[in-house]
């Protein structure tokens, strides 16, 4: 096959001890799955109603990349979140179903134009503008599941500069991770290459340029990098 024009290079993550890595399908993200970050944000949970939204693959910042502060905006924020990557797809998945197709488990940066945001919230507009653009999502390195050792106090937490600035446990979600891929199943056919950013805790604010960031999914997954 031929193309017009030279196709885009694959979006893909480093996998922890592997020299091999992890290519991008889509990128979805679930919202307010923290009840303490979404009361913060003025808002409050609806668990029978998920709020989902997605960022374009090529959104991936790792290897160490700096963060280039985007265009458009004077209030980035970040929003440190635990990262699945799915090995394998479906769609109307059980709980039980929706566990067989995590691959790995990373750790994440959902970054966020929150002015932007606010706008479109006040509007009642889409949040593409304020979630899905160049950069938005830092992600660790991928550690497969098999190697991955996750409970109910697995700690998520992030350090700016230094100081600390969010902390949760994963069992704090709202809804659990297999949750998450069941419902999203329902919406969606997930496939093979997908990442899901699973939500925040509370401690969101603002990065500046020049800010350093070391986030971690204890004894999984760490993130650093530099805003520039």
């Amino acid at each position: 096959m031929s193309y017009a024009i030279t196709p885009p290079a694959i979006p893909s993550l480093p996998i922890i001890g592997s020299d091999q890595r992890f290519p991008v399908r889509r990128i979805f993200c679930i919202g307010r799955n923290y009840a303490e970050h979404a009361r913060e944000m003025g808002a409050t949970v609806d668990k029978d109603t998920p709020l989902f939204f997605t960022k374009p693959a090529d959104a991936v910042v790792t290897d160490g990349a700096d963060v280039i502060y985007p265009q458009a905006t004077s209030d980035l924020h970040h929003e440190v979140e635990m990262v699945v990557a799915l090995g394998a797809g479906g769609r109307d998945l059980s709980a039980q179903q929706a566990g067989a197709l995590i691959w790995g488990y990373g750790v994440g940066l959902d970054l966020t134009r929150r002015d932007l945001q606010a706008v479109a919230k006040a509007k009642s507009h889409p949040w593409d503008v304020a979630k899905g653009f160049d950069h938005s999502a830092p992600v660790s390195a991928l550690r497969p599941a098999g190697e991955a050792s996750l409970n109910d106090d697995t700690a998520l937490t992030l350090t700016i500069n230094g100081q600390p600035r969010q902390h949760g446990r994963l069992g704090d979600m709202v809804h659990g991770v297999n949750e998450v891929i069941a419902i999203l199943s329902t919406l969606f056919e997930l496939k093979a290459g997908d990442l899901i950013f699973t939500g925040t805790p509370a401690g969101v604010s603002a990065l500046q340029r020049g800010d350093r960031f070391h986030a971690e999914l204890a004894g999984v997954a760490t993130l650093e990098g530099k805003v520039v």
